[in-house]
């Protein structure tokens, strides 16, 4: 049976370190006061500096590194977390975004001084054009949810030059959180249809809720419980009976990457999580990139500018003739282009089908070993995640999925995502990822089941997990419906 993670202790705050006179920065006294400065605060311009602490440059530098090592992610152990492909992001990528020729560049500046980058972008630009299997793209959004609300901004206005805007876009029950918050954001009427007992579209209840209102219809393939839907030509050719766009969340593109292309199946538009399928840091770990790809019909509207290439040869930035404007400062995070670039040169297109093959072969595996532990909600060949439930456990023994994860990270293991898809009572969903060795699958595998033997024998154990972490349970729901981050006589509360 596997041993507990040891989390390191605490330490002294910042502020229990400060000691008066101590400092990092040798800056000179201002002798006068910026008039213009107060004028422009007016009644908040400050009247004594801040009480910040007071530290040597060694001491905040082990304030800092101590937080990290505090913090969990894919850099110090297995992060499954289902639906956002936590994998590591290769240190060749890192070093290609820091080059200087990348990193010092303002995007301001000409065209002409910065055609390297624009030459990226552009090449960028056409490689997801062929792994989507549609011809345009922008780069612009800032992650996957701007994507989809670009998307729905571009069928608008689509919609809108062919004499009738529409109303309705309809999404499956089991369709992330962001589809519905992007539709209503969007300013049309989310309707919402069930799946069947299978997880998959019910055709019949979408071909129900089809009308010359309905101006897309918006699907995860493979869906949110890891399901490659079997239907996807039928669904897509009955949106495109009644004028309506297609649209592909890209956020599961890690499953299927070099093997079938959303376009082919009948997809108008695929948001890309760079940040995901392409492995750039995300989180904690950076921004993220929402890349948009479109049909033909679509790529006049697409927000400018885009790369191009010209006549000459050389790279340039133009705005599409319909463009919906542009919704993303200058032309997206720069940074993130440069790692999903490298990333993607250093796979090519038979490294890249590895990927998803090496993703599904990890689910399926973890599926097949955990499945006498838990209840696998759909007990099927999947792609590059799949759903466990917890509701018999609860049911035996008190112990709920929030239980379960918390006892994980006593394991050394981040918990996955738990309670989504809210269809599966106690979800819990993995996606090991394609980097993750079977080393580390094997000790997920054990750690869940050495928890589901401690829930038999010992739920308070579980109630009150974790126990090794720096921070114990917290009422997370009351951190985020009240946060206090306010620095009160030296402490955070």
């Amino acid at each position: 049976m596997p041993e507990p993670f040891q989390n390191r202790g605490p330490r002294p705050t910042i502020y229990e370190s400060s000691r008066p006179g101590a400092t990092c920065v040798c800056a000179p006294v201002a002798d006068t006061r910026d008039a213009s400065s107060d004028a422009f605060f007016g009644d908040y311009a400050r009247q004594a500096a801040p009480a910040l602490p007071q530290v040597s440059e060694v001491e905040i530098m082990r304030h800092y590194a101590h937080l990290a090592s505090m913090n969990f992610g894919v850099d110090t152990g297995s992060y499954p977390l289902g639906s956002c492909t936590m994998k590591y992001n290769p240190r060749l990528n890192e070093w290609a975004a820091r080059l200087p020729g990348f990193a010092q560049l303002h995007p301001s500046q000409p065209d002409e001084t910065v055609q390297g980058a624009l030459q990226l972008m552009y090449e960028l630009q056409q490689d997801l054009c062929e792994i989507s299997g549609l011809p345009g793209v922008t780069l612009q959004p800032a992650a996957g949810a701007h994507g989809e609300y670009c998307a729905l901004m571009i069928f608008r206005a689509a919609h809108t030059a062919a004499g009738n805007p529409r109303k309705k876009v309809i999404i499956p029950d089991t369709a992330h959180g962001t589809n519905p918050a992007s539709v209503a954001m969007a300013g049309y009427e989310v309707v919402t249809i069930p799946s069947t007992t299978d997880g998959l579209v019910d055709l019949e209840a979408l071909r129900a809720a089809l009308d010359h209102d309905t101006a897309a219809f918006m699907l995860t393939n493979p869906n949110t419980v890891g399901i490659f839907d079997p239907q996807i030509t039928e669904i897509t050719r009955a949106v495109h009976e009644v004028g309506a766009f297609a649209y592909c969340d890209g956020a599961n593109l890690n499953a299927i990457l070099g093997i079938t292309r959303p376009g082919d199946q009948g997809f108008d538009a695929l948001h890309i999580n760079l940040h995901k399928t392409f492995s750039t840091p995300h989180g904690g770990g950076g921004p993220g990139a929402g890349p948009l790809c479109v049909s033909a019909e679509l790529c006049p509207y697409l927000p400018g500018p885009v790369a191009v290439r010209t006549e000459t040869g050389a790279y340039a930035r133009k705005n599409p003739d319909k463009s919906i404007g542009r919704v993303r400062s200058y032309m997206g995070n720069f940074a993130i282009f440069v790692r999903a670039y490298a990333y993607i040169k250093m796979l090519g297109a038979e490294g890249l089908r590895g990927v998803a093959e090496q993703a599904v072969l990890s689910a399926n595996y973890l599926r097949v070993i955990v499945q006498d532990t838990f209840t696998v909600a759909y007990n099927r060949t999947c792609m590059h995640e799949f759903v466990l439930s917890g509701a018999n456990l609860k049911a035996e023994t008190g112990v709920s999925t929030l239980d379960v994860a918390k006892r994980l990270l006593d394991y050394g293991f981040h918990p996955p995502t738990i309670y989504f898809p809210l269809i599966v009572s106690e979800a819990m969903m993995l996606e090991p990822t394609e980097t993750e060795p079977l080393a580390a699958l094997d000790a997920l595998a054990e750690a869940l089941r050495a928890i589901a033997a401690e829930a038999k024998s010992d739920p308070e154990l579980l109630h009150s997990a974790p126990h090794t972490t720096p921070v114990r349970r917290l009422d997370e729901a009351g951190a985020a419906r009240n946060p206090n981050l306010r620095v009160v006589q030296g402490f955070c509360s």
